[in-house]
């Protein structure tokens, strides 16, 4: 039997910092809340508040970035945030929302897991060449499910397909 001890959310070293409730958005697109997040992708204190922060803010701008034309074209026929955007609901929510999260989410801890190797490492079954081998894939899985996160909602196909 093993004990796996899951540390808190902190501020890191020093004084604690109150905690962040979300990173703001830039009005068209959902803002991130920090729970939410590391509820999802199932992120315990390993990761401090402040490095969260950092990883949202690079995904959001990264997530943003790839979506500025699909953004441009949502205004320009005069919805004036993605939730405005006729879509699918899904648990009472557009599914662009969804989809949005789910992208800067991947995006965020693909980043978290290259700087922090081993926060996800636990006390399994697996042996440590297969540890390894997860973690080395884990932050292209991430970026992958990001990729079709923004795929779906411009409305673009998962595969891409180039000869060699």
């Amino acid at each position: 039997m093993s004990f796996i001890a899951i540390a808190p959310p902190s501020a890191g070293a020093g004084a604690p910092l109150p905690e962040v409730g979300c990173v703001e958005n830039d009005g068209f697109y959902p803002d991130i809340v920090l729970q939410a997040m590391r509820d999802t992708m199932r992120l315990d204190g390993t990761v401090t508040s402040p490095r969260l922060i950092q990883a949202i803010v690079a995904a959001v701008l990264h997530v943003n970035a790839e979506l500025r034309d699909w953004k441009l074209g949502q205004i320009a026929a005069g919805f004036a945030s993605v939730a405005a955007v006729p879509a699918d609901r899904v648990n009472r929510e557009s599914i662009l929302n969804a989809h949005y999260r789910r992208a800067v989410y991947c995006w965020a801890k693909a980043d978290l897991i290259e700087h922090y190797r081993d926060y996800d490492s636990t006390a399994s079954s697996m042996s440590d060449k297969k540890m390894m081998e997860a973690l080395d894939n884990a932050p292209a899985e991430q970026r992958r499910n990001a990729h079709w996160a923004i795929a779906d909602i411009i409305g673009r196909p998962h595969v891409t397909v180039e000869l060699i």
